[in-house]
């Protein structure tokens, strides 16, 4: 059989990673905001000798590295996305950098604790007026940062479906179809979680800070810490979750795979073996063994399986019953 004759059964796996997405200019713009602001915090606060500022540009600084991360998880997917050393694409290079992104909101998390308590045990001198000041422009940067990221990375998938069959014959389809199964771009959710955290802590560092200048209760400050400390632990607590089981290759929820098995179980034809993972955002890849006492070419049972359940990527095994 001639090379040129399977080009029929061959395909790439780069499943629309291969192009730029609204997720990764809404987050390269946030990183120019955010770098903006930092340099002009770090500037003023050198020329006016304010530690508040300097404090406040540092602090942005750890924004710019995670959503930095962010921007370049989104790159780096694009222009590897027809690498063939990456067995189905570069989609889970989107969770990787939501992870990554986890990570380094817990680190964030632990240093506004750990600065509190410290607050707390043991009270400083505080500069009300220029921390307001520094607070009020940290909620501005950061709300619009969350306007022009606009979401938690919800969407819907579309693209490409292929069929591998394991018995008499191999066969492709390539189908379009708009899903309602939604996907979350956990990279995109790393981004959003990083720049709300800091909306966060400025909305309550102006709430104590106005508190504890107006009625003299100094320890509204390290109080508001703790409580920002552990939602924005909450957060990424849920983001490691979520990004991890793309990583393990955890199964799809039960109604995804239920509805695989409910669309291909008909007559006597009995799901031996079903797997089905996240490859990307919306993308899932599936392996299905059936055993059936009439065996049909595999295409027969590719075309069962809805379109909106995201199964992007499909192997089919069909075993004649004994």
């Amino acid at each position: 059989m001639h090379t040129h004759s399977l080009d029929r059964w061959r395909h790439d796996h780069a499943f629309g990673q291969e192009k730029a997405n609204a997720a990764e200019r809404r987050t390269l713009v946030v990183v120019a905001l955010t770098a903006a602001t930092m340099v002009v915090e770090v500037a003023a606060g050198l020329w006016t000798g304010s530690m508040a500022l300097l404090a406040d540009g540092v602090h942005m600084a750890s924004h710019v590295l995670a959503l930095g991360i962010a921007a370049f998880a989104y790159m780096y997917a694009r222009r590897h996305a027809h690498d063939p050393r990456f067995s189905f694409g570069t989609g889970k290079v989107n969770a990787l950098g939501g992870f990554t992104g986890a990570l380094l909101l817990a680190v964030v998390a632990l240093g506004m604790g750990w600065e509190s308590v410290a607050r707390l045990i043991t009270p400083g001198p505080i500069a009300y007026d220029e921390a307001i000041l520094v607070a009020i422009l940290g909620l501005v940067v950061n709300a619009a940062s969350v306007l022009v990221l606009g979401g938690h990375g919800h969407g819907h998938g579309h693209g490409h479906g292929h069929d591998h069959g394991h018995s008499h014959d191999h066969h492709e389809h390539d189908h379009h179809g708009h899903g309602h199964h939604a996907h979350e771009d956990h990279n995109l959710r790393s981004a959003y979680l990083h720049v709300l955290a800091d909306a966060l802590t400025s909305v309550l560092a102006i709430a104590a800070l106005l508190g504890a200048k107006y009625s003299g209760a100094t320890w509204l400050d390290p109080v508001m810490g703790v409580v920002g400390a552990v939602m924005v632990a909450n957060w990424s607590r849920g983001l490691i979750g979520s990004t991890s089981r793309v990583l393990l290759d955890h199964q799809a929820p039960d109604s995804v795979r239920e509805g695989i098995r409910a669309a291909i179980e008909r007559g006597d034809d009995r799901v031996a073996d079903l797997h089905v993972w996240s490859i990307g955002p919306g993308v899932n890849a599936a392996i299905v063994s059936l055993v059936t006492h009439d065996p049909q070419p595999p295409e027969h049972y590719r075309a069962r399986i809805p379109a909106a359940l995201g199964i992007r990527h499909l192997s089919i095994e069909v075993n004649r019953c004994a």
